[in-house]
């Protein structure tokens, strides 16, 4: 019943994904400040997550580290940090009015490049519940599955390019309070902590628990 379960709620992802106008290569981040744009490719993080010495040439990767309020080592290990989870829980909870809610909290100044806030809460719901299908969340894996491009916003009016952290108390600090790679660090925590368990699954190690993020 479950695996049936299961496949519904995945098709209705790939559903929504589809619906939406799907990159040929999407790219994270596009650092839109003003009028200026810097993008940073999915191959650009995965470089960063394998470089020994926590290291990116990309200059929005690079400037993002310096603002994200933790050391280089920090946002690579809190990236590459993988929680347990259940995909129907996960995808319980993101559809539901909460997980809506949550959704539309999360995507403050962060949303797809084109559509912009029309697409955000399907966009960045479709990459979380397909990154959690084999029972591992990373923020890596959210970013590999986002379908299209996303944008950072600091557009001096509508935008400021903070995003609203997820977990209440853990961040110190502006920078660590409001920066995207923050942001990106504490969300699969979130998720985790947030997912809707029935009591089958809520033995496993998958169940909610508080937030911890790189600890």
């Amino acid at each position: 019943m479950l695996k049936r379960i299961a496949a519904g709620l995945l098709a209705g992802a790939a559903i929504s994904a589809s619906a939406l106008p799907v990159s040929a290569q999407p790219s994270p981040v596009r650092w839109n400040s003003g009028a200026a744009v810097w993008t940073t490719k999915f191959s650009d993080f995965n470089d960063f997550l394998k470089s020994k010495d926590a290291y990116s040439g990309e200059r929005g990767l690079s400037s993002g580290l310096a603002a994200s309020g933790w050391t280089a080592k920090e946002v690579q290990a809190g990236l590459s940090k993988t929680y347990n989870v259940d995909v129907v829980g996960v995808t319980r909870y993101l559809y539901s009015k909460d997980g809506v809610k949550f959704l539309q909290d999360q995507t403050r100044s962060y949303f797809p490049y084109w559509a912009q806030k029309a697409t955000a809460v399907q966009a960045l719901r479709s990459a979380i519940i397909l990154a959690s299908v084999d029972g591992k969340l990373s923020s890596a894996a959210i970013m590999k599955n986002l379908p299209v491009d996303f944008r950072l916003a600091d557009t001096c009016t509508t935008f400021d390019g903070k995003q609203n952290i997820c977990a209440k108390g853990k961040c110190n600090g502006e920078a660590q309070c409001t920066s995207l790679l923050s942001w990106y660090v504490f969300l699969p925590a979130c998720i985790q902590a947030n997912q809707i368990l029935d009591k089958v699954t809520a033995g496993r190690p998958a169940a909610a628990g508080a937030v911890r993020g790189l600890w």
